[in-house]
C-alpha cells in the first residue's frame, strides 16, 4: 500500500485555505525537483536533436550537487567531445576544446538554445527558479498508471527575472514530472516537455525518456534518453570549478 507525505494527504482530504493550499502545492514542486536531482547525482544520457532535414545525437555525462551546481560534458561524437557547461550559483560557463576557452554566459543569452537543442541555457541552469520566482496553484488532478497526478499552474512574481507568462506542470504523486508546459506573456503555449518512458534506475523510479517540443514547429524536438543514473554519490567539489570544466584531468 502506497503512503504519501503529510502535505499530499492534506491536499487529498481537506478543504484548505487558498494560501495554505498554495504552500502545500509549492511543497510538491520542491519535492519533484529534489527527487530528480537528489543530494547529488551522476547520469549518462543520449540527447537527440531532430529537425525536418537532419538529426544528430550526442552522449552527455552529467554531475549535479544540490540545486545550484551541475556539470554537463559531451563524450560523443568525436567532433563534439569535450564541449561542456558548468552551472554554479545561477551562473553559467561553457567550454569548447576548439577554442580552448571558458566563456561566461551573460544573462542576455540565457534564453538562447543550449547546445543547439530545444532546451534553453535557462532550462539547464536554473533548477530552483520555480521555487524562487513563482507562486503555485493546484488546478486539478488526473490519473496516470493508477497514481494521482497534480496539475499545477506556476505564475511568476510581477518583477521576476523570467520570460514566461506561466508554466503548467503535471507531477505524479511519486514526484515524477510527466509534463512541463511553457506559456508566453499572452498565455500562448510555446513549448512543452513530456515524459515518454519511466523506469527504475539508480535505485528509484525516474523519467528516462523526455522530449521538449516547440508548438509552432511540430517536427522539431529534442529528446533525452537516460542510459545510466546514480544518486546520493560522493562528488568532488573540484568537479564544479572552471578549472575542471576546462580540463577533467585537473
Amino acid at each position: 500500500m502506497r503512503t504519501y507525505p503529510y502535505y499530499l494527504c492534506l491536499l487529498f482530504c481537506c478543504n484548505l485555505s487558498p494560501a495554505f493550499a498554495d504552500q502545500q502545492t509549492t511543497a510538491i514542486v520542491k519535492a519533484a525537483i529534489d527527487y530528480w536531482r537528489d543530494k547529488s547525482s551522476y547520469s549518462v544520457s543520449d540527447m537527440t536533436i531532430h529537425r525536418p532535414d537532419w538529426q544528430r545525437t550526442m552522449t552527455l555525462e552529467v554531475w549535479t550537487q544540490g540545486l545550484k551546481d551541475s556539470l554537463v560534458r559531451v563524450i560523443s561524437p568525436k567532433k563534439d567531445k569535450g564541449n561542456a557547461t558548468l552551472t554554479k550559483n545561477d551562473k553559467m560557463w561553457t567550454f569548447s576544446p576548439k577554442t580552448n576557452r571558458v566563456i561566461k554566459i551573460p544573462s542576455s543569452m540565457m534564453n538562447q538554445s543550449w547546445m543547439g537543442s530545444d532546451f534553453s541555457n535557462n532550462d539547464v541552469a536554473r533548477a530552483d527558479d520555480l521555487l524562487k520566482y513563482y507562486t503555485h496553484t493546484l488546478k486539478g488532478t488526473e490519473t496516470h498508471e493508477e497514481q494521482t497526478v497534480f496539475v499545477i499552474e506556476s505564475v511568476p512574481f510581477e518583477d521576476a527575472p523570467v520570460v514566461w507568462g506561466k508554466e503548467v506542470i503535471k507531477i505524479r504523486a511519486d514526484y515524477i514530472v510527466l509534463e512541463h508546459a511553457f506559456y508566453d506573456q499572452d498565455n500562448v503555449l510555446v513549448k512543452k516537455m513530456d515524459t515518454r518512458e519511466i523506469k527504475k534506475m539508480g535505485g528509484k523510479v525516474i523519467a528516462t525518456v523526455q522530449r521538449m517540443q516547440k508548438m509552432e514547429e511540430p517536427d522539431e524536438w529534442t529528446e533525452i534518453v537516460v542510459k545510466e543514473a546514480q544518486f546520493k554519490i560522493n562528488v568532488s567539489e573540484r568537479t564544479f570549478t572552471k578549472s575542471y570544466l576546462r580540463n577533467p584531468r585537473f
